[in-house]
Formats: C-alpha cells, structure tokens, sequence
C-alpha cells in the first residue's frame, strides 16, 4: 500500500488560453506538514481547489488513499478545507458552527456534543461555545474554521492562507500554534501560502511553484541551501545572484566569469562555456583586505542597516550591483567606504545551471579564460 495519502499525475488545469497548472506531479505523505509555497497567480490555490473537488483538473489524475477523486464531490472526499475569509455562520454560535458537519450527517446529539467538547478543548476555546462569531476576534474565528473542519475528522486538511487576515504577531503565533495541532492530531496537512518564513517555520516538506509548475519539492533546509533553480535561489530568504560563464573546471572546482571578476563554486554535471548562476547567502559570504584564492571581485562598502541583532552590509560592486552581506552586530564591520574583497569558503554558495538567455546581455563580453 502506498505512502502517500494524497497522490497528483500529470495534472493540468488550463482556463481558456490560460495554463495555470502544468504537468504537476505531486505525492504528499500520509501523517505530512507540506506546503505550496509561490506568488499570486503561480497556481498553488488552484492545486488546493482540485484536492478539494472545488475545481477539476483539465486532465491528469488526482487520488486520496490510494482511490481516484474524479467526478467525486468535495463532500465525498475524505478532506476538508479551511479559507482565509473562516466562512462561520454569524447567525449560530460557536457550538453551532463548530457542530455544524455532523448535524447534516444526523449524527447523535449526545456524540456531537462530546466531539464539540473536544475540539473546543483543542483549539483552547473552552468556555466560548455560546458566543457568536461577531464577539471573537480574528485568531479566534480562526480557530473555530479549524475546529470545524476537523471535528468530521478527515484524512486531509487543506489551509489555503488561512493566517493571511491576521496581524504579524497572531500570525506568528497561529503558525506555532498549527504546527504543534497538526503533530497532535498526525493528520496530514497541506496548506498554501505566499509567506516564505510561514512556510520554513511550519512545513516538513516544501514545494515551490512558479507560473504553474512545480520547481522544487524538499524540506526548508533543502529549499534554502540547495535550491535547485535560481528562481528558487531569489524566492527564498534573500541572496545574492551572479550570473556569468563557466571558464574552467577542475574536479569539483569550477571557476565562473562574471562581468566584474572571476568567483569559485562547486558542482557536478557543468561544462567549460556553459551559462551559470551562482547563489551566496548574505551570511555566506566573508571579506578580505586582499583578493582570495579563485576570487577576483571587488567592491566597496556602501551603507549599514541596523536590524537588531543583525547588522546587513551594503557592498557597491565596479559594475553597480549591490552585494548584500549579514554579520551579527556584536562583530567586527568593515567601515563605509572601505574597498573589500568579497569571497565564501568551499560548499558555502550553489551553483545552477542557467535556462535563462536573457543573461546573454549581461556577461556578453565575459572572456572565456580567468585572467593571470
């Protein structure tokens, strides 16, 4: 029997001209935090909506435990789904809402009450179950869609941005909140959202999608050190991007030209002349007085942005792209002005193979071969 509780093939969805959805592929863990993480429009709500039975795919096939969902209702299906917008009834109570499901499924009075007694307990609402939804406030309205979507005990929960409405330290706290609910409950959860640090904070598993395809499934700590497309790479957190040409390889060593100088990284599968982006992490990335072994870049120190506990680094390169560098503020910071030699240790950037032919215009002029 498989693993996977919630499984997608070669899934489509087109709305006219429209392709919103490409190809995805798609197999989510029974027991599994897994979020669909991109921008507006990139087709993650979309691919919630055809769990749900909300929208069906143009083609392609969609199973829950192991069954295909086509034709299904959503009522039919063993997940449930929780918006943004809480959908309560402002005419009934909490009970009410919260007892809505198993009142249409005529379940017995005396279960009802028991299962609303345990949801309220677990959402930490005892006591609200006579108040109306107009005399909560947003993290408890939320909480109710929650307790209401799991008291018919489903197999699936789907989240789409459910935090979105709420304040920044609600949000923070619902996040906690959720995680710590769904390792409870051990019921899978796949929840969309635009927020990266939501996503990193909350998910076993990621998955990037970018105008309707699936870039990269993994856990945060894949995603954020080994992205594996520079879309990816720029999505998450924040990093700094060179673009340029492979000039010469050497085992697992590979020197890359860039406009303004030469860089090292490390990577299997590249070729000599071929288009490459490297990735390096604000924090990654160190300075000298001096040029370092395979570095040759050079730029000088722009600007200092306090942020607490760290200090980020402005650093103006000869061809005016800004590095951006992070140090905690407790560390030595070269001064502004200062002319400094940007370099990272072995391991410590990722290289990727470039798709994209735009960056002809940038590195043009790149000569093939490292200068002396």
């Amino acid at each position: 029997m498989s693993s996977y509780i919630v499984e997608l093939g070669n899934v489509n969805k087109m709305y006219g001209a429209n392709h919103v959805v490409k190809d995805l592929n798609l197999q989510i863990k029974e027991g599994e935090f897994l979020t669909l993480l991109g921008s507006s429009g990139c087709g993650k709500t979309t691919t919630l909506r055809m769990i749900a039975g909300f929208e069906e795919p143009t083609d392609g096939e969609i199973l829950v435990e192991g069954v295909s969902v086509a034709n299904k209702e959503p009522f039919e299906r063993n997940v449930n789904t929780v918006f943004q917008s809480y959908a309560l009834f402002p005419h009934m109570t909490i009970y009410d809402n919260i007892a809505y499901g198993l009142k249409i499924k005529n379940v017995k009075k005396d279960i009802i009450k028991k299962r609303v007694t345990e949801m309220l307990e677990l959402v930490q609402l005892n006591g609200y179950e006579k108040r109306y939804p107009k005399q909560l406030s947003g993290g408890q309205k939320q909480r109710v869609a929650i307790a209401r979507a799991l008291i018919n005990e489903p197999k699936v929960l789907l989240l789409d941005e459910p935090l979105g409405a709420l304040d920044l330290k609600l949000r923070k706290q619902m996040q906690l909140e959720l995680k710590q609910l769904q390792k409870t409950l051990g019921i899978t959860f796949v929840y969309v959202t635009h927020d990266q640090e939501e996503a990193l904070t909350m998910s076993d598993r990621i998955g990037i999608m970018h105008e309707g395809v699936l870039e990269q499934l993994g856990t945060p700590t894949d995603i954020y050190e080994r992205p594996a497309t520079r879309f990816v790479a720029s999505f998450i957190g924040e990093t700094n991007l060179f673009d340029g040409i492979v000039a010469s390889i050497s085992g697992d060593e590979v020197l890359v030209n860039v406009e303004y100088g030469t860089i090292k990284a490390s990577g299997k599968g590249f070729s000599k002349g071929e288009m490459v982006s490297v990735s390096a992490r604000p924090e990654r990335i160190l300075t000298s007085d001096v040029p370092m072994d395979g570095f040759s870049l050079r730029g000088v120190v722009k600007d200092h942005i306090y942020i607490g506990s760290i200090i980020k680094i402005v650093v103006a390169m000869s061809n005016g792209q800004e590095l951006k560098l992070e140090r905690l503020s407790r560390e030595v910071i070269p001064e502004i002005g200062t002319f400094i030699y940007p370099y990272w240790k072995d391991g410590e950037s990722v290289l990727l193979h470039s798709m994209d032919q735009t960056f002809y215009n940038a590195v043009e002029n790149v000569v093939m071969e490292p200068e002396e």
